[in-house]
């Protein structure tokens, strides 16, 4: 990489930074303008448009940034856990909790973001959200317990545990960094939805003869 493509780099996170900081006292991604964007950023309105065609893109790419990092790190922990069992699930939760703490930010944005807002940046939300759980459905066949359930019941297990633990986000976020013991309370409840998930998946077997008879 050049010193030129090094500049242009951190320029453009220099843009997505200043979005996220813009939008750290409450306010909501769309009510952020161009000029605030690149006054807070210390760049020119012009320079902007080097890196984004518009603040939706801007908003794209703030969910390309996040989306990659978490997959990339679940992936990682996944590698080292093996099956649903209590310490794996505890490890993951605990993981999980730490990441959204450290990325507070990318987070908030995340999780307000995904139901309000740009109708582009929902949707772009919810398609990582879906690959997030397509990564889980290929991990939930490697437990003998589940490999024989079908595609359509591991996708809804695998939704489940996604939007359960998007819910999380909003919550521990809440909670001031000195509530220590509130944020331990709120891990353990955690681990302890995650745990009926999977009990509750390992004893699964839809039936589409007694659905379509209710029906």
């Amino acid at each position: 990489m050049t010193i030129r493509d090094e500049r242009k780099q951190q320029t453009r996170q220099t843009l997505l930074d200043a979005a996220l900081k813009l939008m750290s006292d409450g306010r909501s991604f769309v009510s952020i303008s161009l000029r605030e964007v690149t006054r807070e950023a210390g760049v020119v309105p012009t320079a902007f448009y080097r890196h984004f065609r518009d603040m939706d893109e801007l908003g794209l790419a703030l969910v390309d940034e996040i989306s990659l990092s978490l997959r990339r790190l679940l992936r990682e922990e996944r590698m080292k856990a093996h099956g649903a069992g209590h310490v794996a699930i505890h490890s993951s939760v605990m993981m999980f909790l730490l990441y959204v703490r450290q990325e507070s930010r990318y987070f908030d944005f995340l999780a307000r973001e995904r139901l309000s807002g740009s109708v582009k940046i929902r949707e772009a939300i919810q398609r990582e959200l879906n690959h997030l759980a397509n990564d889980l459905v290929t991990d939930f066949r490697l437990f003998p317990e589940m490999q024989n359930l079908p595609t359509e019941d591991l996708s809804m297990i695998a939704n489940l545990v996604v939007n359960t633990a998007i819910n999380w986000c909003g919550e521990i976020l809440l909670l001031p960094a000195e509530q220590v013991r509130l944020q331990y309370e709120l891990s353990l409840r955690a681990v302890n939805q995650l745990r009926l998930i999977f009990v509750g998946a390992m004893h699964w077997r839809s039936n589409p003869t007694q659905l379509a008879k209710a029906v």
